[in-house]
């Protein structure tokens, strides 16, 4: 079964291929137009890959770092957590106005 999804594949490339260099070797007047598109194109593709390359080796170096780390207790985790989660409530909560705690107690 993997020497029909091979050379499946190896068929799809094949077609590819050959509409690229089609269009690479039309012959037309927009051919060398054509070409310059293509080349800029690979180019762009080229660049982004190197982007993306380099966007890896940062992701890397910082698990590199994060492994150097001593690991952090259970305990220690849900105490940062819970830290984190009150910062995060005491920024969202509105300011308390006097008259609205007036308001809220209960009549006997």
């Amino acid at each position: 079964m993997s020497e029909r999804s091979g050379g499946f594949g190896a068929f799809l490339f094949g077609i590819v291929l050959g509409a690229v260099a089609g269009f690479v070797f039309a012959p037309t007047e927009s051919g060398e137009s054509t070409r310059r598109k293509v080349t800029k194109g690979l180019r762009n593709l080229k660049e982004l890959a190197e982007d993306k390359v380099e966007d890896v080796r940062g992701l890397l170096q910082e698990a590199e770092e994060d492994a150097d780390e001593p690991e952090l207790g259970t305990r220690e985790q849900l105490r940062r957590r819970l830290d984190a989660a009150r910062r995060r409530r005491a920024r969202a909560r509105p300011p308390v106005s006097p008259q609205s705690e007036e308001e809220d107690e209960p009549l006997a």
